[in-house]
């Protein structure tokens, strides 16, 4: 057995057809262990990770001139898709597919559109790179090529049309898949692993086409092209910065880090940078254990899965000179696209955690409000609103903005908890819905934490948000705000641990317990003003299957005419205000293969739910943008074939070649997580 496989604690746990690898590799298997937040705070339902809204780019250019791409960041045996006819509202007018089978490995779209691959693991960046060669890889190689495993996805775009720049992250690697069973010997294992290591991070591609709404191809070579991976140099920005607790002996002023870990989602700020959130990192070292902080944000006294510990001491956190590595990790780093030696930033002012992404806005009074999900079963959902105000056209300023201001933390209240018995059953009046307030964990550069400082809470950001009393989550993911209305949705993944932890009762805003189909939240600020301390909250969708869970509910729309949905990740929206949604983890709770689906908000079209595209086997639909101008769609197809091996793939994507067949010329012998783009058919 391959030895990425020997330890599993998932298998068996999961359901369905999810792959017990993905918990592994992914999570460091989070949802086997003990619960990290052991507070008292009440409990409040799945959240995706809190996405910075694509706003139109200002100021922002390719050589000058590039404009923001609308992008969405972060189901099975054929069933019922919902409405046969083609979409209502918008000018991306499609006929919703059918649900694909989880056992089936294809990738789908609707009648008259096509897909093609943008651009692969592996792909070479530079014209020094080598070409790709799955049998053949080298630490150096990689370092040059696409890396693997891209979630978070932006394309930028010149005014023309006809150049731009994608912009991604690679969460993580799967060695089962990119190489054969055992290494031949010592020196083999520790260039994997170093290539392991320059797999991760996140890569800058120049594109290039024709014209407007046609397919995209990637420009080797391009001079803005980058790779950033573990060993890049990150400025560390904020009150954190220089702080005795992130200070180690390589870093003994704490103001730099080598590298960015576990990157999922992310989000494109106003000024044309990107934002990338530092998710699982915990799983990457090994510390003592021991402490409060430690166990709080899962950090053990145990070998990593990767063995990065082993070539690189900064990894192994028990001793003196390394101890404060891991709070280094975990927060909003912000890259310039444009610059391709520019110094990379972290934020600590957004604070630490699990960050699934970011998602900015401009408040009508200037400032910067930023949201943020801490993706763990129980935790949190953040805002953070900048001291100083935006600048039009003032870049330099602007990538200020996220290094000082106050941040807060959500606490929920339902309207009807009485009625709630953790079915899912609608409260008397019809809705979920309730208020919340954001309490303050830092205001006006001071803490509002009497027993913590400043930067003590912007490192320890979950044991400052337990004390506060925040309403816990159920692994909070994509929260994206409309630019149409100004209301933000969460994305509340799934959590089968609700109703089963001691303490974890459903509540107005969690009403399922188990809930493995996850739900969506949508939230108006007080007042329409993205700063208010208060809000207003509502359920937009109880996702699920309607044949099978009777608790599914779709705003009001009529459920046996909507395409099943299960654990929605990533969120954006179109150029009309349809919210879209993408998937991971249907597979294991619906049957279905993970899918990119489009959701009406308005009228008598809310919640009206539609797939528009279905991933390969054991695939996650991630980073999804909408181009609706030009009818094109693009979303990041990651650990397709996951629960594989190199010698026996369970998915051929993005070249499909037939298990046991020669591969053809330019195709390659099992999976590459890629880059997707889908258009309209005879687009040239």
């Amino acid at each position: 057995m391959n030895a990425t496989k020997m330890f599993l604690p998932m298998l068996g746990h999961t359901r369905g057809k999810r792959s017990a690898v993905t918990c592994s590799l992914k999570c460091d298997n989070a949802c086997s262990k003990a619960v990290c937040n052991t507070s008292t705070n009440s409990y409040f339902r799945d959240i995706a990770s809190l996405a910075f809204t694509r706003r139109t780019a200002l100021g922002l250019g390719l050589a000058g001139a590039l404009s923001a791409a609308v992008v969405l960041t972060g189901c099975g045996t054929e069933a019922g898709s919902g409405t046969s006819g083609p979409t209502a509202s918008g000018k991306l007018e499609f006929t919703p597919i059918k649900a694909v089978d989880a056992a089936v490995d294809r990738f789908d779209v609707p009648t008259g559109f096509g897909w093609a691959p943008i651009v692969r693991w592996g792909d070479p960046l530079f014209t020094d790179t080598p070409d790709f060669d799955f049998a053949a890889q080298t630490p150096d190689a990689q370092a040059g090529q696409f890396g693997y495993n891209n979630d978070y996805l932006e394309i930028l775009r010149q005014p023309d049309g006809k150049k731009g720049l994608l912009v991604c992250n690679h969460e993580y690697v799967n060695p089962s898949i990119m190489f054969p069973a055992a290494p031949v010997d010592e020196a083999e294992t520790v260039a994997r692993r170093s290539i392991f290591r320059n797999a991760v991070g996140m890569s800058v591609v120049e594109l290039e086409r024709a014209k407007r709404g046609t397919p995209w191809s990637y420009v080797r070579g391009g001079k803005l092209n980058r790779r950033v991976t573990v060993d890049t140099k990150f400025e560390l920005t904020g009150p954190v910065a220089g702080s005795d607790l992130v200070k180690t002996a390589a870093d003994p002023e704490g103001r730099f880090v080598l590298g960015t870990l576990g990157n999922c989602a992310g989000g494109t700020t106003p000024w044309g940078t990107i934002l990338s959130g530092e998710e699982n990192f915990n799983g990457f070292f090994r510390t003592n254990g021991s402490s409060a902080q430690d166990r709080r944000y899962g950090l053990e006294d145990e070998e990593t899965k990767m063995g990065w510990e082993l070539d690189d001491p900064r990894f192994d956190a028990r001793g003196e000179d390394h101890r404060n590595e891991p709070n280094r990790f975990g927060y909003i780093v912000e890259i310039d696209p444009e610059d391709p030696n520019s110094v990379p930033k972290k934020h600590s002012s957004l604070g630490r955690f699990k960050h699934e992404g970011a998602n900015v806005i401009v408040a009508d009074n200037g400032r910067v409000v930023a949201y943020s999900g801490d993706d763990e079963r129980f935790d949190y959902l953040y805002k953070f609103v900048s001291k100083n105000k935006y600048k039009k056209g003032d870049k330099a300023h602007n990538m200020t903005l996220l290094a000082e201001g106050d941040l807060y933390v959500a606490q929920f209240a339902g309207s009807a908890e009485s009625e709630i018995d953790g079915t899912g059953k609608l409260p008397a009046d019809g809705n979920f819905d309730g208020t919340g307030k954001w309490l303050p964990l830092v205001v006006g550069g001071k803490s509002a934490i009497s027993s913590m400082g400043v930067q003590e809470v912007l490192v320890y950001t979950r044991l400052a948000a337990d004390i506060a009393g925040a309403t816990k989550m159920d692994r909070c993911e994509d929260v994206e705000p409309s630019l149409k209305t100004g209301k933000v949705y969460v994305a509340c993944t799934n959590n089968s641990k609700r109703g089963v932890e001691k303490g974890a009762k459903a509540d107005e805003a969690n009403p399922r317990i188990e809930n493995r189909d996850g739900h969506v939240i949508e939230i108006t600020e007080k007042g329409d003003d993205a700063t208010a301390t208060a809000f207003n909250w509502n359920i937009l969708l109880l996702c699920g299957d309607p044949a099978k869970n009777t608790s599914a509910y779709f705003g009001g729309f009529p459920v046996d005419q909507v395409s099943p949905i299960s654990c929605p990740d990533n969120l954006a929206f179109d150029a009309a205000g349809n919210l879209w949604i993408s998937t991971d983890g249907a597979p294991s709770v619906i049957g279905y293969n993970d899918g990119l689906f489009k959701v009406g908000l308005e009228g008598s079209n809310r919640g009206n739910v539609q797939q528009f595209a279905s991933m390969p086997r054991e695939a996650e639909t991630c980073g999804p943008i909408i181009h609706e101008e030009e009818s094109m769609v693009y979303v990041a197809v990651q650990h397709p074939g996951e629960d594989g091996d190199y010698g026996a793939p369970t998915s051929m994507f993005p070249d499909f070649v037939a298990a046991g067949a020669s591969p053809a010329a330019g195709q390659v012998s099992g999976p590459r997580p890629s880059v997707v783009q889908i258009f309209l058919e005879g687009a040239k």
